[in-house]
């Protein structure tokens, strides 16, 4: 009998890496495509063409010049989805500052953690988003801004933060407005820029974002040109992107799903970049969809399942789309086969990853089967290496076997910013970015994500993997969404509860009926002792599930806190 394969694949490709700056791949591409719409932002009302946005970032650079940022300052970026937030983007690159994404959610004791991890001399903030006041929040922090003048702000509590760019209308104490600090572009010369421009590197850092940390502080995940450039243009070519494609980008920028696989994915294609709103509503995507005439659209599988169960859904016409990408988490067949039919989705695909690696290290294939589609993510992205290995001994596994999947190459960052003990303990001496997902691969190199290490059940003794359960509760008619974790148990160690969100039109159903309908389905020890019906998850703003927040709340509930 011979021996199965290790758990190892590298993706090969016929193109090559982008030896570039993201500043000089931008110029080469607003040269190629000057009257191609670049960015169309809904919201605001606002459209650029390629040449047009190229004239905003070379004059925004030009005012945080003007303002004094150098290269490898850090500016932090603290807004919802807006025209302001891709403009800063680009421009910072072009002047070799590195961009600190600052998660719109934030509240003051995180936003103060993440100015001052990273050391942020720069702010460019909104002036609200949702229940948050922006500006009362800083001054908050920062009452010191009171008595400032722009630019020369010494705050107690940020020690390193000189000066502010609101995005409001109206002027507040110490800050610039946005329109004003805009018109200091003029100060500074083309020629200034372009000398600064050229002297950039693809190996610098470019970009700071913190993980949604589940315990601790969030690290901030230190990324190159080369790593987001590369990432965003690969993903793109995956799905076949050209000048032509009109991408939907629900998701938030601050996040690598908006900026790097939406803005950068885009522009290294000369494509269109469409937000539909500040942040994600199921309403303004169809219609920027429908108006737009979008080839591509974006989104977490609670997104598309809350545009499919959108009551007016028929009225949008959507039979423009024809690719995009789910992300954050398996897509249910389910959700698969109607976003294949009723969205026209034909080339839907999955990617898989992580922050610290640009994040995406495998993605299906617009022509891959559909099971391939809805239980893997994929296979390894071209120049990358994904193996799969035990996490006792670190030895790779054989194909078909659970281990830790690990992935190497140009994606995974540089490190964490200023934690040099968590950089270590990620990514080790040969430079694989251990992700602490539990995964298999198939013979054809197909990854199946089975769970996270510290997500596992282990109940009675036997492993248990959640997104397995969840798998197959998806197929009972009546449920639109499940999420499934583990709670203490006396006698088992621990046991499952299965949070269970029912289609808008759906018929009640009861716990009971939910057991008998997994019984010679599934092994007993699978099926969830417990259920909760709900209306929504505990998630972060980029719809990634929090189940350790589920976890909290099921434990309360259930009075589980002695166990």
């Amino acid at each position: 009998m011979t021996a199965k394969l290790p758990s190892y694949t590298s993706g090969v490709s016929e193109k090559p890496l982008i030896g570039m700056t993201i500043g000089d791949k931008f110029d080469e591409i607003a040269a190629a495509y000057p009257d191609n719409d670049a960015l169309i932002v809904r919201h605001q009302g606002l459209r650029y063409s390629y040449k047009e946005l190229q004239t905003a970032v070379d004059k925004a650079a030009r005012a945080f010049l003007a303002i004094g940022v150098q290269p490898g300052d850090r500016v932090g970026m603290w807004s919802p989805n807006c025209a302001q937030w891709t403009i800063t983007q680009f421009a910072t690159a072009k002047v070799g500052a590195i961009l600190v994404n600052i998660n719109p959610a934030y509240r003051l004791h995180e936003l103060e953690y993440a100015l001052n991890q990273s050391e942020a001399k720069f702010l460019v903030t909104a002036d609200t988003f949702k229940s948050s006041k922006y500006t009362e929040m800083l001054f908050e922090l920062a009452p010191e801004l009171k008595a400032s003048n722009e630019g020369a702000l010494k705050a107690m509590k940020l020690p390193h933060l000189k000066g502010i760019v609101n995005l409001a209308q109206e002027k507040h104490s110490g800050m610039w407005r946005w329109d004003d600090f805009f018109e200091m572009g003029a100060e500074v010369s083309a020629e200034t820029l372009q000398e600064i421009q050229s002297k950039l590197q693809f190996d610098d850092a470019i970009n700071i974002q913190y993980t949604s940390g589940t315990t601790g502080f969030p690290k901030g995940a230190t990324l190159s040109h080369h790593n987001i450039l590369n990432n965003g243009y690969f993903v793109g070519e995956s799905m076949n992107l050209t000048d032509q494609d009109r991408m939907v980008i629900p998701v938030p920028l601050y996040h690598c799903f908006g900026m790097v696989m939406g803005n950068l994915g885009c522009m290294t294609h000369g494509a269109t970049m469409i937000y539909p709103d500040e942040g994600f509503d199921p309403t303004t995507v169809l219609e920027a969809v429908s108006e737009e005439k979008a080839t591509a659209l974006y989104g977490v599988p609670t997104m598309f399942i809350a545009e499919l169960d959108h009551p007016d859904f028929e009225k949008f016409d959507v039979s423009s789309l024809r690719t995009g990408i789910m992300a954050g988490s398996i897509c249910p067949a389910e959700v698969m086969k109607a976003v294949n039919s009723r969205l026209h989705m034909e080339e839907v695909q999955i990617a898989y990853g992580m922050t610290e690696t640009s994040p995406v290290s495998t993605q299906t294939a617009a022509n891959d089967p559909f099971d391939k589609r809805v239980t893997t993510v994929g296979r390894t992205q071209p120049h990358l290496e994904t193996k799969i290995v035990d996490a006792a001994t670190g030895a790779v596994v054989p194909r078909g076997e659970i281990g830790e999947l690990c992935t190497r190459g140009y994606s995974v960052m540089l490190k964490y910013w200023n934690n040099e003990e968590a950089t270590t303990k990620s990514i080790d001496s040969a430079g694989w970015m251990h992700t602490g997902d539990l995964a298999t691969m198939d013979e054809e190199g197909y990854i199946q994500i089975v769970g996270r290490i510290k997500d596992m059940v282990i109940r009675g003794g036997e492993n248990v993997y959640p997104k397995e359960i969840e798998e197959f509760l998806y197929t009972h008619p009546s449920i639109s969404d499940v999420q499934v974790t583990g709670v203490p148990d006396k006698k088992y160690g621990e046991e499952l509860i299965a949070w269970i969100r029912l289609h808008p039109d759906a018929e009640n159903v009861s716990e009971e009926q939910l057991r008998e309908f997994c019984k010679g389905k599934i092994t007993h020890f699978k099926i969830p002792r417990y259920f909760k019906f709900v209306d929504e998850f505990p998630m972060t703003v980029t719809g990634k599930i929090q189940k350790f927040k589920m976890r909290e709340i099921s434990i309360a509930e259930l009075g589980l806190d002695d166990v």
